[in-house]
């Protein structure tokens, strides 16, 4: 069975979207004060420039004691993903990551299959277990069980992609009788397994048809795909697996300010070749990040990056 959504012998990419969240780990100051606008714009671009999809990340409730660094502004994902289907007509709409365990499986089931219908077909569920404890604590979740409890989950959101009836037993759900429709568009709505643990590797290679990593950059990348890898061909051995990576920031050109900590700048030549190692380590689709200070900035480089970048990739 081919489980891949990406043609053989490509490489793609795509990017989280902007503004939907506010963390001081990535967001960059001008998107403070950013709103709907600026993410229909990001949006519309990355659908007119080969994006192969836009990424928003999940989070519900944030602990008093992150909200320095994480803020709470997170816009909620399947709503935002809901919204991104009705302005855009080709990137492919993926969460990354959700979290499993926070919600029932059928209310995770029934919000992408309506996503897929509503999209054309555009739907990647991207899954994670979650690691605020407070988060789960707030939301009535166990965060001691969430690794078992996201392994018998994506087992049951499979079957519910898969059958209007689904039937379950496992140790924290039972399910039969229950209906769900509409029917997703696709024929095998993609699960994409984020994290890079030991236990995420496993949980994305016997379960997943695709892995997002949790680390950037390429320290450590080659020894994950490894294992990945390895574990894979022990459940699947015929299904491939879609390998992704998370990229260092980039700047095509060079910017004329100075920027603090790591980032891959230079002609869109030497970007390319550089990106390629991502392949040669294994990986065929890339989460790409652009340096920006500014909404017109970030549209420039992502344009750039279409047309000047991603055809060398290749």
């Amino acid at each position: 069975m081919n489980t891949s959504i990406i043609p053989s012998g490509r490489i793609v990419y795509g990017m989280q979207l902007p503004v939907q969240s506010i963390s001081s780990l990535y967001a960059e100051p001008w998107e403070l004060a950013a709103g709907t606008d600026a993410m229909a714009a990001i949006a519309a671009k990355a659908d007119s420039n080969g994006f192969f999809y836009l990424g928003v990340c999940d989070h519900t409730a944030i602990p008093k004691s992150r909200q320095s660094s994480m803020g709470t502004r997170w816009y909620d994902t399947v709503a935002t993903l809901g919204y991104l289907a009705g302005i855009t007509r080709n990137v492919r709409l993926l969460s990354h990551v959700y979290n499993l365990t926070h919600r029932h499986p059928l209310l995770t089931a029934k919000a992408f299959m309506t996503l897929d219908e509503l999209s054309g077909g555009r739907a990647i569920l991207g899954v994670g277990v979650g690691h605020l404890q407070e988060e789960f604590e707030f939301l009535g979740a166990d965060f001691q069980t969430r690794g078992r409890d996201a392994d018998e989950a994506i087992g049951l959101i499979r079957r519910a992609f898969e059958h209007e009836f689904p039937r379950h037993r496992g140790e924290r759900w039972s399910v039969s009788d229950a209906g769900l429709a509409p029917r997703p568009r696709q024929p095998r709505i993609p699960i994409w397994v984020g994290g890079s643990s030991r236990a995420a590797l496993g949980r994305a290679a016997e379960f997943g048809d695709g892995w997002l990593p949790q680390r950037a950059g390429r320290r450590g990348l080659g020894q994950d795909i490894a294992i990945l890898t390895e574990k894979r061909s022990r459940f699947f051995a015929d299904r491939p697996l879609d390998v992704g990576a998370i990229t260092e920031p980039l700047y095509i050109g060079r910017p004329l300010w100075e920027i603090d900590g790591e980032l891959l700048t230079g002609s869109p030549e030497f970007i390319a070749e550089s990106l390629r190692e991502f392949a040669a380590l294994g990986a065929n689709h890339l989460q790409v990040r652009f340096r920006n200070r500014s909404l017109a900035e970030l549209l420039d480089q992502m344009q750039a990056f279409g047309s000047q970048v991603a055809p060398l990739l290749d």
